[in-house]
């Protein structure tokens, strides 16, 4: 979690909740989608054209809690989904499918607390076999091939339209490596999964004194190429700056102990 957002996080349990216990106060859909907002913010993945975010939001509330919004819990997540699609066009994130927001009761979730999980996820796949989603990039601008109407609050709703679009395919790279000793390497990335790091059973086995023996993955997620730092005793950078995981584009220089990777993208994967 970043700083700043764990900094919110212990003023509102600091704050918020001893006093709505205090005046027994409800929740409202504002709080709820406040906190998805903030989910999309903190769990966002920032490239050179683009800035991805989460898709998937499961909100843990009580039980109580959730039974406290009634009647109109059944369009509840549907006004939710529809809210989170508006803050992401509004600052141009890109999605790779519509929100969705589902609403659990938990009864391990303190009363009148909020606890949301956002995660990425590919479109669904409609009755017919489509895909289903809708995309916000740039200035909001939607990649439509057909329109559908699916319902995310409960039975007979057909209110939220979402849009078929084509899966993103898998990117293709040319990693340059310089070794810790001064030697060029080049490494065709086939837009699966790159294992990096000083035990031989990596795809990519560097004799680095500095890197852990299993010290990152390059993956490709979505149409992107992702650099995720495996939890390394000397940590990556990219471009200078400390990572944990990043979009990669064209020129990025990973540092990795005295290991030097520039990334050369050179195409797409069908």
């Amino acid at each position: 979690m970043p700083p700043l957002a764990a900094i919110e996080r212990f003023f509102e349990r600091l704050f918020e909740r001893p006093s709505a216990r205090l005046f027994r106060a409800r929740l409202q859909p504002v709080q709820l989608q406040r906190r998805i907002e903030r989910a999309m913010e903190s769990e966002r993945l920032a490239a050179a054209d683009r800035t991805l975010v989460p898709n998937r939001f499961v909100i843990h509330l009580n039980p109580v809690d959730l039974e406290g919004f009634g009647d109109m819990s059944s369009s509840l997540a549907t006004e939710l989904a529809d809210g989170a699609l508006v803050f992401a066009r509004a600052r141009h994130y890109t999605l790779v499918d519509r929100p969705r927001v589902d609403l659990l009761s938990d009864p391990t979730v303190e009363r009148t607390d909020i606890r949301v999980v956002a995660r990425f996820a590919d479109p669904m796949g409609s009755r017919d076999g489509a895909m289903l989603g809708a995309t916000a990039v740039g200035g909001g601008h939607d990649a439509v091939e057909g329109i559908h109407a699916v319902a995310f609050g409960g039975p007979g709703r057909s209110d939220t339209m979402v849009y078929t679009i084509p899966r993103p395919s898998a990117p293709r790279a040319r990693l340059r490596i310089t070794t810790h000793d001064g030697r060029d390497i080049i490494c065709e990335f086939d837009g699966a999964s790159l294992a990096i790091g000083r035990s031989t059973d990596n795809d990519l086995v560097l004799a680095d004194g500095r890197v852990s023996r299993h010290h990152a993955r390059v993956t490709g997620r979505r149409g992107t190429l992702v650099y995720t730092d495996l939890g390394s005793t000397n940590g990556s950078r990219v471009n200078g700056v400390a990572v944990g995981e990043l979009v990669l584009g064209v020129g990025d220089r990973i540092e990795l102990g005295d290991t030097t990777i520039i990334v050369e993208v050179a195409g797409d994967v069908p």
